[in-house]
């Protein structure tokens, strides 16, 4: 089993997905498993992760995202919050749903790396169209999107960059 910090180098978005291999139920339990596990603020977990996997639903929320690789992806997860349900802070009004979202998301994609999936976080969808097809409710905002699946071999070449670590870290 790999250790954090090689998981965490190791993951990259992916955008290339092989069409023809579905993701077997068990190892996407665990992967969904991994996002309820994730802490939220006072432990509201105010999340839901929808795992678009019929023929049906993925022909009405593809359009939202529309690249070639997201259309080849067997699986789409989609992470919804209710901001009703999340966490204020008294002070000033601050409502922790993106926060505890992101945190919930971060889980997702890396609980999918380390079953060797392949995941691409997006935000750049057309929420309204997404919205509509998936028919949430008024109070539950989307977060983000991700294709799940077992990258393509063209996907798997392309390299990741990062900045140097001297370039992000300042120590006081």
């Amino acid at each position: 089993m790999m250790n954090f910090h090689d998981l965490a180098e190791s993951r990259k978005s992916m955008r290339g997905y092989d069409a023809h291999r579905p993701v077997p139920r068990e190892i996407l339990e665990r992967v969904l498993d991994a996002g309820r596990l994730a802490p939220s603020a006072k432990n509201l977990q105010p999340w839901q992760f929808l795992l678009i996997s019929s023929p049906e639903m993925l022909a009405k929320i593809r359009p939202s995202y529309e690249r070639d690789w997201f259309q080849e992806a067997p699986h789409i997860l989609v992470v919804t919050g209710d901001r009703q349900a999340a966490w204020v802070r008294a002070s000033d009004g601050w409502n922790s749903l993106e926060t505890d979202l992101a945190i919930a998301m971060d889980h997702l994609v890396l609980a999918a790396h380390a079953e060797g999936l392949a995941t691409c976080w997006i935000c750049a969808f057309d929420p309204v169209m997404l919205r509509e097809a998936l028919g949430l409710k008024p109070s539950e905002a989307i977060f983000a999107i991700t294709p799940l699946g077992y990258a393509s071999a063209d996907a798997l070449t392309r390299p990741k960059s990062r900045k140097a670590l001297d370039e992000v870290v300042r120590y006081l």
